[in-house]
């Protein structure tokens, strides 16, 4: 059974978009040793979870574009979680219309290699209280916004166990937790 894995780039005001959607934030501190870790990362997914608006970003952005972290994005197996959308033109997508967690769940169950969960805050935290994130992957990049979309929404409180932290020579910090029991 695949594990599904949140990963977010995310302020250190706990914001993943600012105000108008804006990610231009991520610029400041991407380059080779964010890259490398996507690759890695990406090497190690079996699939792609997304929420519509993560989605539409990537959609608009990967099918021209070029290198290694293209050619993955591509060609991997993307799930997508949408009430509007009903097909995709972006090879190997699935579209999803409702029973969010039923769905994940299968995914997860059917997958034998990790689901990993980008961007796409609301449909984090839908799954959130169902349990199905089983590691939370956070590069906390070292600006603060003042405002935007969160990435965690008020809920019910959930420990984690920090598993590793990790600094970038850029100040980004990896941070990787899982639930506790």
């Amino acid at each position: 059974m695949a594990k599904l894995i949140m990963w977010n780039l995310m302020t250190l005001d706990g914001f993943v978009e600012g105000p108008n959607r804006d990610i231009s934030w991520h610029l400041d501190v991407w380059g080779e040793e964010l890259e490398q870790l996507s690759i890695e990362q990406l090497n190690a997914a079996g699939g792609l979870l997304f929420g519509r608006v993560t989605y539409e970003l990537m959609a608009n952005h990967w099918p021209s574009a070029t290198g290694e972290v293209a050619d993955f994005m591509n060609a991997a197996p993307k799930y997508v979680f949408s009430r509007t959308l009903k097909k995709s033109d972006w090879n190997n997508t699935q579209m999803f219309g409702a029973d969010v967690a039923e769905t994940v769940a299968r995914l997860k169950r059917d997958s034998a290699r990790d689901i990993f969960l980008f961007g796409s805050a609301d449909l984090a935290a839908s799954l959130i209280p169902h349990r199905l994130i089983d590691e939370f992957r956070i590069a906390l990049n070292p600006v603060i916004l003042g405002g935007g979309t969160p990435l965690f929404k008020p809920g019910e409180k959930i420990g984690l166990q920090l598993t590793d932290s990790r600094a970038l020579s850029n100040g980004v910090v990896i941070l990787r937790y899982v639930p506790r029991d």
